[in-house]
């Protein structure tokens, strides 16, 4: 599948990923001050962003679709980044093609599976009739009744887009996401994976626990881990600058 992708800056190729019902646009802000060092790479999954839709969503053919682009690209070696569901097809493209990496960043995502955790946003979603809304104000109210975390309801407005005059569209292809959520949340395979790798975690968040260090560790052994104050799931836009300074410590040494 060619994935939509976009692209800001000159040197070293620096991919990265967005999470579950995401796109490339949640990262613009960071990619415009890692342009500063890196040819950034922008990368909408499939069914997610300008990126095509399919029935079928497996971590496996997202790895294949990156590696399409990849090779479409002509990137023989780059640094990849990945944040939640993005850090598993991160962590799994290390696995199947590690020749193609320098170096590994996982942003808030560990290696084991997960609970259903999504339901309050998946039931704000499936409860929003886009059709009959005339307003992106409607909808965001819609949401505020299920959803109590500001940054949420933003990240999730942000995939809301006007087809045409007084037609909202999703840009994710939500039914087939919710099908698939238990492929989601899966955990990843425990081939050990030698990429140096950076683990990234926010403090207030539950999604890489302390006794998940050891599997971390396990499945990548030239890892380190940094845990963020003050920060949740979505670590890059609660501690942006805190977030950048230790990515690029680690990418640039």
């Amino acid at each position: 599948m060619k994935l939509f992708y976009r692209e800001v800056g000159e040197g070293k190729p620096f991919v990265i990923l967005h999470g579950l019902f995401g796109f490339s646009d949640n990262w613009a802000t960071h990619a415009k001050k890692l342009a500063d060092y890196y040819r950034v790479i922008l990368v909408d999954l499939r069914n997610h962003g300008h990126s095509p839709w399919s029935d079928e969503f497996t971590y496996e053919l997202m790895v294949s679709d990156l590696k399409e682009l990849i090779t479409q690209l002509d990137l023989p070696k780059f640094i990849l980044l990945g944040h939640s569901m993005g850090g598993k097809v991160a962590m799994r493209f290390a696995q199947m093609n590690p020749e193609n990496l320098d170096k590994l960043v996982v942003v808030d995502m560990g290696v084991k599976a997960y609970p259903p955790h999504h339901q309050h946003i998946i039931s704000a979603i499936n409860s929003l009739n886009v059709s009959t809304i005339s307003a992106r104000s409607q909808a965001e109210q819609h949401l505020r009744n299920y959803v109590d975390n500001e940054g949420v309801i933003q990240f999730l407005l942000k995939n809301l887009y006007w087809k045409e005059k007084g037609k909202l569209e999703w840009r994710m292809n939500f039914p087939v996401l919710v099908e698939n959520m238990s492929e989601i949340l899966k955990d990843i395979p425990k081939n050990e994976s030698w990429i140096s790798t950076l683990f990234i975690r926010g403090e207030l968040s539950n999604y890489i626990l302390d006794e998940d260090i050891t599997d971390l560790e396990s499945i990548f052994p030239d890892s380190q881990l940094v845990t963020i104050p003050d920060a949740g799931h979505w670590v890059h836009a609660e501690a942006p600058d805190t977030f950048l300074s230790e990515v690029l410590s680690f990418c640039l040494r």
